[in-house]
């Protein structure tokens, strides 16, 4: 058994498989074979589930099947919307909110009591939990601004579907279109933080109804699912500022700030991600007449990689993306949920094909024979 510490984990193995692929050096994401670009491109979230959660892309017929069984599942019980409503009114943060009510959603799922590695039960859970979590989300957002909840549609898509109970109007086919894109490319990424974290709970035999939570936790620290917020705080706080891009940073350097968005612990070149959002925040903005938002992160990022060798990572631009669509920013980490679920549940469904109780070693480096002092001695 080695003794080599490995801080975080870093480039240790400690699992096989057939999900998705990452090539840090050429900057290239596949899932299950298919380029992350082509799948883009061409593919619809709900296409992405179900090569992820059944091996291979479905025909027309097992699509809508499967998309309408998925949109059958979006509407959520009182009791959720109970908790949604008494968490908005307490002012919860969106990310906490989603962890405790996707917990909740347990009680009211006929397939709860299953045997935690019986798989038909574990994609009719996951299927559920993925299409409850847009519900609880755009509900939370509108009962916290004072608005009604929207009940969802069954005729419109997982994305569209999002957007139009978030903001009571079905959004054009552009708004929608790259709503979706965003959520093909969040879908999966290895064996990230939230990834190995669910992997993690889901080993000791707990259930998806525990193992999600405990992605959604992960997933909401700032280095990890956090960070695109940060970013476009970032870019609201240059414009504010009046700065020449270019200066703003510096500045931020000089002050011993780190500009968000920037590097990544398996892209040693750009996050392929990072790419098409890119031309997508363009795009928004040269519609919406703001094409400064995409400006300033062109900028920033020559910059960034001309004089310090970093490239952006997928939060880089999917921030400007979400707030060109008027998403408001303290729920994209909550969207990131909306989409990595599906990378989630295809992972905790593979550790229970295989599974091995994940159970790492610490190296001690406290103190050695201390002598015991009872407590009116000490």
């Amino acid at each position: 058994m080695s003794d080599d510490l490995k801080k975080g984990l870093e480039g240790v193995l400690v699992a096989e498989s057939e999900l998705s692929f990452i090539d840090g050096d050429e900057g290239r994401l596949v899932y299950r074979g298919y380029d992350i670009e082509d799948l883009a491109r061409d593919a619809s979230y709900e296409e992405v589930l179900y090569l992820l959660w059944h091996g291979r892309l479905p025909n027309r017929d097992e699509l809508d099947e499967f998309a309408a069984s998925m949109a059958a599942e979006r509407e959520i019980d009182d009791g959720v919307m109970a908790t949604v409503r008494e968490l908005a009114a307490a002012d919860e943060e969106p990310m906490a909110a989603l962890r405790t009510t996707v917990s909740q959603l347990s009680a009211y799922d006929d397939d709860a009591a299953a045997d935690p590695t019986d798989e038909d039960a574990n994609l009719r859970k996951g299927r559920r939990i993925t299409a409850k979590i847009p519900t609880i989300l755009a509900a939370f957002v509108r009962v916290r601004n004072g608005d009604e909840p929207v009940a969802p549609r069954e005729d419109l898509d997982h994305a569209t579907n999002f957007l139009y109970m978030l903001n009571g109007e079905v959004p054009d086919d552009v708004l929608a279109e790259t709503f979706d894109m965003a959520l093909v490319l969040h879908a999966d990424h290895g064996l990230n933080a939230s990834t190995f974290t669910s992997m993690v709970v889901s080993s000791t035999l707990a259930d998806l109804h525990s193992a999600i939570p405990g992605g959604i936790g992960a997933l909401s620290g700032s280095l990890h699912g956090g960070a695109n917020q940060d970013v476009m705080e970032a870019l609201l706080e240059l414009e504010e500022s009046g700065k020449d891009p270019v200066q703003w940073v510096e500045d931020r350097l000089d002050a011993g700030e780190r500009v968000p968005g920037f590097g990544h612990r398996v892209y040693n070149v750009k996050d392929p991600r990072a790419k098409i959002l890119s031309e997508k925040s363009e795009a928004l903005g040269e519609a919406a007449g703001t094409p400064h938002w995409h400006d300033y992160s062109v900028a920033i990022e020559e910059y960034l990689t001309e004089e310090k060798g970093l490239a952006p990572n997928v939060d880089f631009y999917s921030a400007s993306t979400y707030y060109q669509m008027g998403i408001p920013i303290d729920i994209y980490t909550p969207i990131f949920v909306m989409s990595r679920v599906g990378g989630w549940v295809a992972h905790v469904l593979e550790q229970y094909d295989d599974n091995r109780l994940i159970r790492p070693r610490a190296r001690y480096v406290g103190p050695m024979d201390e002598e015991f002092v009872p407590v009116d001695e000490r």
